[in-house]
């Protein structure tokens, strides 16, 4: 029998404090306002299942994406390692957030949710209102008036009821809490907030290790917002031992808050005044919860990544060679890891026989503005 979140032998504990609670429905640690993660007992055989995550009724088939070697020269000319691309587009909606959705909708539904709330930049709005749509649950999607028409679309298509929020992310963020509230329904929002769908992030992270038959890469770059993806792939080769391969946050310069903090050698990430990019997956200022982006900070400094921000233009360019030399559309927020990456070999940091993984996080028909923004239309 499939196993799920359900199965004993869970608990949370807050990353700040270290209090230990019962593995019930918190979103932040009671005691000190803190992060909250899952632990759990760790399967006989080493190796995580879908199914110890998320239950026969909710998945759609997430997960295990493949990883593709592409030609090195995708990176740069002179570049002669190995480069990997995870890609996250295969999956159900289109973006990795159908991972986090799935597991936290299969621990909301055991605790008796009769309906969802999710802020979203669009991915995981869309997630969300896949995942309800499939398990026969209302859900209500709180995105920014600016996000793509193609994420709405995707939304609306679900049949979630869409609320259109003026202003940034953390505007968004903060109506899905009052609504959450209001309404009794459980909040799936994607950042570090839903601890049970950060949980079943560290499969990326596994999936990486095995498909790499165990090899530990130099560099995995992934597109950051708050940072749960980040700590997905951190958690998934701690669980693992052995080599930590280093972790690259990438973010906008539009808003790159956790970068920012990480060339100014802080140890805190402050809020981003007036995000403004192309990549509305990472356009979060984190407002209300820079906590997370630490969080997220000291797992890149823990690894020996790094945290680089973007130009537009870069993204746009990475995300035009994806398409026409890999054949993978992706919209500017998933092109981010291989800009960052360009970025990386050209500062000399990533070394010309190195191996990366670049995470390719969301599909292209989600923002097909940019990709004619980008020169690469008809």
């Amino acid at each position: 029998m499939t196993r799920h979140a359900g199965d004993t032998g869970l608990s949370l504990r807050c990353v700040a404090c270290g209090t230990a609670r019962a593995a019930t429905l918190l979103y932040r640690c009671p005691a000190c306002g803190g992060i909250l993660e899952v632990e759990r007992p760790r399967p006989v055989s080493g190796r995580w299942r879908r199914g110890d995550f998320v239950s026969d009724a909710v998945t759609l088939g997430e997960g295990e994406t493949p990883l593709r070697q592409v030609p090195p020269a995708l990176l740069a000319p002179d570049f002669h390692g190995n480069l990997f691309l995870k890609d996250e587009t295969r999956n159900p909606s289109g973006s990795f957030k159908d991972r986090l959705v799935a597991a936290a909708l299969t621990r909301a539904l055991e605790m008796g949710a009769t309906g969802i709330v999710s802020a979203s930049s669009g991915n995981a709005g869309a997630a969300a209102a896949c995942y309800a749509a499939n398990a026969g649950v209302p859900a209500i999607v709180c995105c920014p008036e600016a996000t793509p028409h193609g994420k709405l679309a995707q939304i609306l298509a679900y049949g979630a009821a869409l609320e259109r929020v003026p202003g940034h992310y953390g505007n968004s963020f903060a109506r899905a809490m009052a609504l959450a509230g209001e309404k009794g329904y459980v909040n799936l929002t994607t950042t570090y907030l839903n601890p049970y769908g950060v949980d079943a992030l560290r499969l990326v992270g596994q999936e990486i290790a095995e498909d790499l038959s165990g090899d530990t890469p130099d560099w995995i770059v992934i597109p950051t917002s708050s940072g749960p993806l980040v700590k997905g792939v951190h958690q998934g080769f701690a669980d693992r031992g052995g080599a930590m391969p280093k972790l690259v946050a990438a973010q906008s310069e539009g808003c790159a808050p956790i970068a920012r903090a990480f060339v100014e050698g802080s140890a805190e990430v402050r809020p981003w005044e007036n995000p403004k990019t192309i990549a509305s997956g990472i356009s979060d200022p984190l407002t209300t919860y820079p906590f997370e982006g630490s969080h997220t900070l000291a797992l890149v400094r823990d690894s020996g990544g790094q945290g680089v921000a973007l130009a537009d233009d870069a993204i746009r360019a990475a995300m035009h060679d994806l398409a026409r030399r890999a054949g993978l559309f992706a919209e500017p927020t998933g092109a981010a890891s291989l800009a960052a990456a360009r970025r990386l070999f050209a500062d000399g940091a990533i070394a010309a026989t190195d191996t990366i993984v670049c995470i390719v996080t969301g599909h292209g028909f989600k923002d097909f503005a940019a990709f004619a923004d980008s020169g690469a239309g008809p």
